[in-house]
């Protein structure tokens, strides 16, 4: 397999982060000039969530920094040690799938427990990709 195949979740999940963070400042700046908020007044990060009351986008944004973390670094260790294959493939994508539907849910409607299940759903796909990794590492 061409390991460039591999950085292609990476790629997605990229692009993902990016479209939340455009719905992050489209959010925040449009509730600031509604609310003609000064942007001093959100200067820390105390004074923004006293004054910012849609944080949909924002609490995403955090969340593509959390999990999808090791997503990066378990196609980085298995483009590295030649451990890709069709499995790693098939996780890391069914691992960015998920979690567009979670920001989709997330900067959307936001029901808790329909995220949440998509949530679960994906860190089963990454836990079950490291322990795909691991077991080759071992075996190598």
């Amino acid at each position: 397999m061409d390991p460039k195949q591999l950085f292609l979740p990476a790629a997605a999940m990229a692009a993902l982060t990016c479209l939340v963070w455009i719905r992050l400042y489209v959010v925040r700046i449009g509730q600031m000039r509604r609310e003609r908020i000064h942007p001093q007044a959100v200067a820390t990060s105390a004074q923004a969530s006293a004054r910012l009351t849609q944080s949909a986008a924002a609490d995403n944004f955090r969340n593509l920094f959390e999990l999808p973390v090791l997503l990066y670094l378990a196609l980085t260790v298995a483009a590295m040690t030649s451990l890709g294959d069709r499995v790693v493939l098939s996780l890391a994508w069914s691992f960015v799938a998920l979690r567009v539907v979670h920001s989709a849910i997330h900067c959307g409607y936001n029901r808790v427990m329909h995220r949440f299940a998509v949530y679960v759903a994906g860190a089963v796909a990454l836990w079950s990709l490291w322990a795909y990794l691991a077991w080759g590492l071992l075996r190598a």
